[in-house]
């Protein structure tokens, strides 16, 4: 039997909110281009000119997909909906970047109670302008309306993204060495973990409201918490082409330590000195309102470090000055020696 006109409008999902939606999103999709992408949005699938990769001799393919967790919660009470997109191509495609893999393309999930066109617009903007700043392409993406499930205002995100390695430059456990020196970048903040933990702490024990100026912060609450996720992606991949790079982790769920073991032989270790760097503000502020243990807030939260390489010892000097010159700080804040297990040590105190 023939559905009466207007019955899925009934049912609460609007085809002509999501062609506006569309419409909305397509200059910045646009702008997320890269020259081997075909064609643009609409079709089922994404197209990508793979004769990109006859310039390598043994191509390896990498593929990482991700979401921005219960950040999205934070966007959803503030009502501003063009950061989120950066924090959902910084958490896949640095997840690429570690082995030495170049961002060729991304596909974006979103799934929302109710279809509101600039809405939808404003979260593929900061995805686009995130792929723009990775060096990756948007191809292509998908936008569902869930009513019942999802409330009208709520939406979630997630990603999935392809890149390419050189064989002979995968970098990883193999090639690290004792002595290496443990070279730490510095977050922007919190990135996109943590925050069943951040928002319990501040919103739902302390009661604080995300328009509460915090003056160690210099801003408010939720301005804070909505800080974009910094992308490494160009960065690291120009630190590994200048070679002495041997592996490198992004630090995400499971903080600094459990995550630089996840790129650590077992037959090695690293210590690591929290000396080397300040605990930014807003890691002190979760800790203290909450009073959370640092046992619980490391293996948590990044804590000021959102990727870590490990490096040859005569390549330092040379790797924080390239950094800093795609604006990333960073320091030495550790040694890889022989033992260990496999194990990473956190020592010292915060400066």
């Amino acid at each position: 039997m023939t559905e009466p006109e207007g019955a899925y409008a009934a049912a609460g999902v609007s085809i002509e909110a999501a062609d506006r939606a569309i419409d909305l999103m397509k200059g910045w999709v646009e702008k997320a281009r890269r020259p081997e992408m075909i064609g643009g949005l609409g079709g089922f699938a994404g197209l990508f000119d793979a004769r990109a990769l006859t310039k390598y001799a043994h191509p390896l393919l990498a593929t990482s997909t991700d979401g921005v967790g219960t950040k999205v919660a934070i966007a959803q009470q503030m009502d501003v909906h063009d950061t989120i997109g950066f924090d959902l191509v910084g958490m896949v495609v640095d997840d690429l970047v570690v082995c030495g893999a170049e961002p060729l393309f991304m596909t974006d999930y979103i799934a929302t109670g109710r279809v509101v066109p600039e809405r939808i617009a404003a979260i593929v903007k900061g995805i686009a302008e995130a792929c723009v700043v990775a060096g990756c392409a948007l191809i292509g993406g998908e936008t569902a309306e869930h009513p019942g499930l999802l409330d009208p205002d709520e939406y979630d995100v997630a990603g999935a993204a392809t890149g390419v390695v050189e064989a002979d430059n995968l970098l990883g456990p193999g090639r690290v060495r004792p002595g290496d020196v443990v070279l730490a970048m510095g977050s922007s903040g919190l990135h996109s973990n943590g925050y069943s933990l951040v928002r319990h702490v501040l919103l739902n024990t302390a009661g604080w409201a995300l328009d509460k100026d915090v003056d160690v912060l210099g801003r408010t609450l939720g301005e804070e918490l909505l800080e974009p996720t910094r992308i490494y992606a160009k960065a690291c991949l120009d630190l590994a082409a200048a070679g002495g790079v041997h592996a490198m982790s992004h630090v995400t769920g499971g903080g600094l330590a459990a995550n630089l073991e996840r790129v650590m032989p077992v037959e090695l270790g690293a210590t690591l000195d929290r000396g080397t760097w300040a605990l930014p503000p807003v890691f002190s502020l979760v800790a203290e309102v909450g009073g959370v243990s640092r046992a619980d807030l490391e293996a948590t939260l990044n804590c000021g470090v959102g990727m870590v390489a490990m490096i040859e010892p005569d390549s330092v000097d040379a790797a924080v000055e390239l950094l800093a010159g795609h604006g990333i700080p960073a320091w030495v804040a550790g040694e890889v020696s022989e033992g260990g297990d496999g194990r990473v040590t956190l020592t010292g105190d915060h400066r």
